[in-house]
């Protein structure tokens, strides 16, 4: 079943960028739907890494892809998103077509481990150093939960105003009226821009 709104719109912009033996990674694993939409992209020649702060959630996204047949392609990682230049393997670095993010907190989980802006805004320039020519940070951002309206808003004031160069504004929500809706934000790699 396809994600709907701005999950939707997420699969959507990173699907545009992946194709069949790709490299992609999910900066935030959680329950591991990210994770196995990226793998049936990237189809059996290719290869993801997720990577999550909680045991749990790769625990119970490890299941959810080995129940669909996909767990041979895709590398879990326990630790924080901002680490993922000392996660991922060193060739990762300009070889990753898409880089995702679905920020906030686990689905079932404690909704008070969420993912922090000081963290996320490192893990995007970490994000910057993998992408390949072309390759896209998709993240949504969720400002609905408390701790989500300060994260929101620093994500978006780095892509507005402190991306790095080589990077491209594509898409960014504007927020609404209630401030509270999922905001997606995507970037892509044009060197020599």
């Amino acid at each position: 079943m396809a994600a709907r709104g701005a999950v939707g719109r997420a699969h959507r912009a990173a699907a545009a960028c992946l194709y069949p033996g790709a490299w992609a990674v999910d900066a935030t694993v959680g329950n591991g739907h990210d994770t196995l939409f990226l793998a049936r992209e990237v189809g059996p020649q290719g290869r993801v890494d997720g990577v999550d702060s909680q045991a749990a959630a790769l625990a119970g996204a490890r299941r959810r892809l080995e129940t669909a047949g996909a767990l041979e392609r895709v590398r879990l990682h326990h630790g924080g998103h901002e680490d993922l230049l000392r996660l991922l393997p060193d060739e990762a670095r300009g070889r990753v077509g898409a880089v995702l993010f679905n920020l906030g907190y686990l689905p079932g989980g404690d909704k008070a481990v969420i993912t922090r802006a000081e963290t996320t805004l490192a893990a995007l320039e970490a994000a910057v150093a993998l992408l390949a020519p072309e390759g896209r940070i998709v993240l949504v951002a969720y400002p609905g939960h408390p701790g989500g309206a300060e994260e929101c808003e620093a994500v978006m004031h780095w892509a507005r105003s402190r991306r790095p160069e080589g990077l491209a504004l594509l898409e960014l929500d504007p927020p609404d009226q209630s401030g509270a809706a999922p905001r997606l934000l995507v970037l892509e790699s044009r060197p020599g821009t």
